[in-house]
Formats: C-alpha cells, sequence, structure tokens
C-alpha cells in the first residue's frame, strides 16, 4: 500500500457521525446506483461508519435533518441527484455531501455546457452539432464525418447512445436520444482509443485504458459484460500520462468540480487526447473506474469511499 495514503483507522471513522448514502433514486440510472451505493455502504460500515442506506426515491430529504444525520455520501447517478438538485436541497438541510456542488454537478449532468466551457477555455473537444427534429442529416454528417456519435445531453452510462454509420440512421439515432433528453449532441467519432482520469481531492489517479469488445463503451459494456478490458497502467509513456491528468485536473477545476470525480477522454489515432465528458458522481460498482484507478495508487475500497467521505463539505 503506497504510505502516503491514510490507513482507515486513521481517519477515525467516528468522527464522521452518522451517515446517509444517498443510492437509489428516480433517474434512468436507478439500477447502477443501486449497486453503487451498496456496495459504499458495506465499505463504510466495515470501517466502522455509523451508515445508513438512503433512497431518496421513497424518502423525503427533510428525514436527513429530522433524523440526525451529520453528512451525506452521494451515490446516485444522473438526474435528481448527479445534476445539483441534491446537493442544493442539501445545501439548504446545511448538511455535508460528497462530490461537487450545485454548479458544478449541474454544469457537469450539460455534455453541450460543459463543451462550452472547456471551448472556452481553448482545451481539446471533439467536434460536434446540436441536433433538431428538422436539422439537414446530410450537412450534420459533411460536418462531422462517418461514423459518429449521438447522445442526449444529459444523461449518463451511455443512456440513449447510437454509433451511426449511414446518415439514413441518424434520424432514428436523434429520436432514440431524444426520448431521454430534448437537449441531443451528434459527436465526431474519434477512433485512438477511450480512457478515463480519476479525480480525488486535487490529485489525478493513474489512467486507465478501456477496450470493450463490442462496438463501443456502451450500457451493456460498463456493467454487464465481462469482456471489456481495462488497462492500468494504461500503456501510455510517462509523460503523456501525466499530460491527461494534467488535463483532466484543468477541466475539472474549470467547472466548478470538488471532492472527486471522473474525466473522460478519447484518443486519436497521432496521439491527441480529447475530453469527452466529465463525471461528478461516478459509479462505485464491481465494474467502476474509480477504484480500479484508486487500487493502482494503493488505495483499498474502504481507503477511497472514507477519503471521499473525508472530504464532505456544504457548498
Amino acid at each position: 500500500m503506497n504510505k502516503s495514503n491514510p490507513s482507515p483507522s486513521s481517519l477515525r471513522p467516528s468522527r464522521f457521525g452518522k451517515v446517509a448514502v444517498l443510492f437509489g433514486g428516480k433517474s434512468a440510472e436507478r439500477e447502477v446506483s443501486l449497486k453503487s451505493g451498496a456496495a459504499v455502504l458495506a465499505a463504510l460500515q466495515r470501517c466502522g461508519v455509523d451508515a445508513h442506506a438512503f433512497d431518496p426515491a421513497t424518502r423525503s430529504l427533510q428525514a436527513l435533518a429530522d433524523e440526525g444525520f451529520e453528512r451525506t455520501f452521494i451515490a446516485l447517478h444522473g438526474r435528481f441527484g448527479e445534476d445539483g438538485t441534491v446537493q442544493g436541497a442539501l445545501e439548504l438541510l446545511g448538511i455535508p455531501y460528497t462530490g461537487s456542488g450545485v454548479l458544478a454537478s449541474a454544469l457537469g449532468m450539460d455534455k453541450w455546457r460543459t463543451k462550452l466551457v472547456w471551448h472556452a477555455a481553448q482545451l481539446p473537444i471533439p467536434n460536434y452539432v446540436l441536433l433538431e427534429e428538422h436539422s439537414d442529416w446530410n450537412a450534420v454528417t459533411q460536418q462531422l464525418g462517418l461514423p459518429l456519435f449521438v447522445k442526449p445531453a444529459n444523461e449518463g452510462s451511455s443512456v440513449g447512445i447510437s454509433k451511426v454509420k449511414a446518415t439514413g440512421e441518424l434520424r432514428s439515432a436523434y429520436q432514440a436520444a431524444a426520448k431521454h433528453d430534448k437537449l441531443v449532441i451528434a459527436e465526431s467519432f474519434i477512433g485512438g482509443g477511450e480512457y478515463t482520469a480519476a479525480i480525488l481531492g486535487d490529485q489525478a489517479l493513474p489512467v486507465i485504458k478501456i477496450e470493450p469488445a463490442n462496438e463501443f463503451y456502451d450500457y451493456e459494456a460498463k456493467y454487464l459484460r465481462d469482456d471489456t478490458r481495462y488497462l492500468c497502467p494504461c500503456g501510455l509513456g510517462m509523460a503523456q500520462e501525466a499530460e491527461m491528468q494534467r488535463l483532466a485536473k484543468q477541466a475539472f477545476a474549470l467547472i466548478g468540480g470538488q471532492g472527486w470525480g471522473r474525466v473522460d477522454f478519447l484518443m486519436s489515432e497521432t496521439g491527441q487526447p480529447y475530453l469527452l465528458e466529465v463525471n461528478t458522481s461516478p459509479g462505485m460498482t464491481d465494474h467502476s473506474l474509480v477504484p480500479m484507478a484508486a487500487r493502482q495508487a494503493g488505495m483499498s475500497f474502504e481507503q477511497l469511499v472514507l477519503r471521499i467521505l473525508e472530504l464532505a463539505h456544504v457548498g
């Protein structure tokens, strides 16, 4: 174990007080959140934290104050949990919570507006177009090339995403994404590999390269299949990995990210990294990326969840 990482006992779990692990919720990512939250809850309890399950889909957040909870670990994914709504409620209640604040959570959930911020700071992002029902599909494919990806701007876990290989498929891909969000993005394909860098406090954890066995890293590859390959060490040279970690920290800071999160990248065939999106409440399942990166850095899952809980804040 890396000696710079505190042991679970050194963090005195009792000092956190009564902790609610928020998971479940009512987004399209509820099932993933249930798995994340169960893993976090079990780890906190193993460490001696007075942690309790709390599902905002079935209980009012006011119960957190009424029942004397002193801190919350947000293991919610998607809307009504990762988008600033729960964060705002917890601030009104005065209860510290893990992860980013209201603004960064809302901004990070919106892929389009995140791109606007990164573009304004001259950070590298893939070319993209906002789609609507009457978009000129031929013009879109001429601008972005084929294949391309279509995705809802405000969903995670690859919900509603399609890979489009022909102009004739673009309208149906748009319609599939629009079922999840009125804001839909078409994005250029960048084929040199997919990578991710987790952020923990002021540190960027080791980069992971993702190699799905199916055509792209979709919901099935993320949560259901066992043949997706995760390479950590990622295979990049030291300087190239360090540059990706630096870019991840910069991108996370630009949206106001706090505590912990994850920044996803696409790599071009020439080795240029492009920022894809940011996740302000990453998964914590047995397939999840942040725990993998933490292990590579010498942290156990228990140490990771305690560190995230330690970084909890109000506002």
